[in-house]
């Protein structure tokens, strides 16, 4: 058998992207994915769309060359069902995989699914992605995906527990040998790859790299500065943006409701699953209208209402005018450098959905991005990026490109700056994969490695002892278990001051997360949470059992964190008492809508979120 391949994978939003690399080969190398692109049709295509569909009872199988009665499909096929029945139709899995306020674990895709549709929990969503590469992977290569190295992208942005169900949905698919990637690194992996040595002469010690990555789902905003290191030059990544649910998914949904308003009635027919087809079909329009030479006007059409399969279609039109101003004007408007996403007051009572961006505008978060780091010493309103790296499935479109190129450097020349540069970049549909690729040959000592670790500085509530005062809850501060940039595969860090943990009872933690604290190290107690500068992430409630004590015991121990290869925290609680020196405690992420549970004796394994309340004082 061959020595195994450096394989990257971009696990996205809108699409599922393979590339390959190996030691001997290092130029990587992308594999056409076979999918099922209609009824009997079996074709190999660059990208696999991120659809799940589950099959009529009256269609036939959904047969593939190793499972010829299938009953769902993933990829081409999949995606253009989505116009027709969406209501059978898993999208935008991976945004579910990082909503907190569900059970990401649980079946629930796609809601509104008619009773013969079994559902899926967004985890198996993920994995039967992963899975259809794994199985074709075999059936084309006659080879096991599992045996090589695998690299899986993530969001930059992805919380702990969203990591950690990636890695669980790669894990059921068989990928045991895998470290994970933000998306941003990947995509300037793939540009150094690129350009060979001339990137060299592109950047230097000083240079500031923005990298924009807007997906089908996210906005990814990263700083990597080009340093100078034993002579030579190197790559830090100094920043990561927060988490915004906002991409190619909501420009869609704005071009259905701007077709929709054609609709007789202004389309007061559609219910909420033919608003959703319409948005699928809109997705065509759009990636039609924003290039050049595009067509004047492209028709969109929806399946109707009906007892059949698929009912009377309706049809309407988008014109390539008013799609071109609602993308650039809606969502990369030219704004001020001061300006900041705006917030709305949310109804108390609302439908299950993705907790999408309160502001479509991925200009003004980006302002806001750049106010947040910007250098205070040198009295500037925002840091000043040298060059812009542009990637996601939009940044195809030249209008797009130009928009916020121009929106930027309004901004850098108005704060006394330069305009930036922006590098010529790889395709933004395959560049993710690539890069990740690129990072199997550079953890193999193959390349130069961007330097950054953990994109954040992660932190656990600490109660301050106080007497009861009614309506004043005690003040709590944030110790550090985690430093913004710890590197993965770093040596355990323990924890000098000790606690106490309360064992026999269900206890809940409050945890919290930093972009910007970056002198912060593990041990540090940052007072008065939360702040501006911490952001509290989900609670935690956990009950941790010992087979030998006393419930509500509270039992003195030391926190030791480590940082893995794979880019999680691994946290063990280790008791002082010497009488006990085999006693740990496990401690699983509560992401299943219910209580985690520990067990006496065993380490504790966690995203960069759970860990132990202070001892309290009499």
């Amino acid at each position: 058998m061959n020595a195994p391949l450096l394989v990257g994978i971009d696990l996205g939003t809108t699409h599922v992207a393979l590339s390959h690399c190996s030691l001997e080969e290092p130029t990587p190398r992308s594999w056409a994915v076979p999918q099922l692109v209609a009824p009997g049709q079996w074709e190999a295509r660059p990208l696999l769309p991120s659809f799940l569909y589950v099959a009529h009872p009256a269609e036939p199988a959904l047969g593939l060359p190793w499972d010829t009665e299938r009953r769902f499909c993933v990829g081409e096929h999949a995606r253009a069902r989505a116009v027709e029945a969406p209501n059978r139709v898993v999208s935008s899995s991976k945004s579910w995989l990082c909503h907190e306020g569900v059970d990401r674990r649980g079946g629930l895709l796609p809601l509104g699914a008619p009773e013969d549709v079994e559902r899926v929990s967004p985890v198996e969503a993920a994995w039967r992605l992963l899975d259809h590469l794994t199985e074709a992977w075999r059936h084309e290569r006659g080879d096991e995906l599992g045996r090589h190295e695998i690299v899986l992208t993530v969001p930059a942005s992805f919380d702990a527990a969203a990591r950690e169900l990636t890695v669980e949905a790669a894990l059921a698919a068989g990928l045991e040998n895998l470290t994970l990637l933000e998306e941003p690194q990947a995509a300037l992996y793939a540009w150094v790859q690129s350009q060979g040595d001339a990137w060299r002469r592109l950047l230097a010690p000083g240079d500031v790299v923005l990298v924009v990555d807007v997906g089908g789902g996210t906005t990814d905003f990263s700083l990597i500065a080009v340093r100078e290191q034993d002579g030579a030059l190197g790559l830090e990544r100094v920043a990561v943006g927060d988490h915004i649910l906002l991409g190619g998914d909501n420009m869609d949904l704005a071009l259905a409701a701007l077709v929709r308003r054609g609709f007789p009635g202004g389309g007061a027919q559609l219910d909420r699953h033919q608003f959703a087809g319409l948005g699928h079909a809109c997705r065509r329009a759009k990636e039609q209208l924003l290039v050049p030479n595009a067509p004047e006007r492209v028709t969109v059409a929806v399946a109707g209402r009906g007892a059949q399969l698929v009912g009377n279609l309706l049809r309407g039109e988008l014109s390539r005018q008013d799609a071109q101003r609602l993308i650039l004007d809606g969502f990369f408007p030219t704004v001020e450098a001061g300006a900041r996403p705006a917030s709305r007051p949310r109804s108390a009572l609302t439908q299950v959905g993705l907790p999408y961006a309160a502001d479509a505008a991925v200009t003004r978060h980006l302002a806001s991005f750049l106010a947040r780091h910007a250098p205070t010493a040198e009295g500037r309103a925002l840091i000043h990026p040298t060059a812009v790296l542009l990637n996601g499935g939009v940044m195809h479109s030249p209008l797009v490109r130009r928009r916020l190129m121009e929106t930027l450097d309004a901004w850098l020349l108005a704060d006394g700056g330069r305009p930036a540069r922006l590098l010529p970049g790889d395709d933004p549909d395959l560049a993710v994969a690539r890069g990740a690729a690129v990072y199997g040959l550079v953890r193999r000592g193959h390349g130069l490695r961007i330097r950054g670790g953990t994109a954040r500085a992660y932190y656990v509530g600490i109660e301050s002892p106080m007497p009861a005062i009614p309506g004043l809850e005690p003040p709590l501060d944030a110790l550090c278990v985690a430093p913004l940039g710890a590197e993965e595969g770093s040596e355990p860090t323990t924890l000098d001051a000790p606690l106490g943990v309360v064992v026999g009872e269900a206890v809940r933690f409050r945890f919290f997360g930093s972009t910007v604290r970056r002198e912060d190290g593990v041990g540090t107690v940052v007072p008065d949470a939360p702040s501006p500068e911490l952001e509290e992430l989900a609670p935690v409630e956990v009950a941790l059992t010992a087979s030998e004590r006393q419930p509500g015991e509270v039992v003195t121990v030391r926190l030791r964190a480590q940082v893995t290869a794979v880019g999680t925290l691994e946290l063990k609680a280790l008791p002082l008492d010497p009488r006990r020196p085999d006693e740990e405690w496990k401690v699983e992420l509560a992401v299943r809508g219910q209580p985690a549970q520990a067990t006496d004796a065993e380490e504790l394994e966690l995203d960069f979120a759970e860990l132990l309340p202070e001892e309290p004082t009499p």
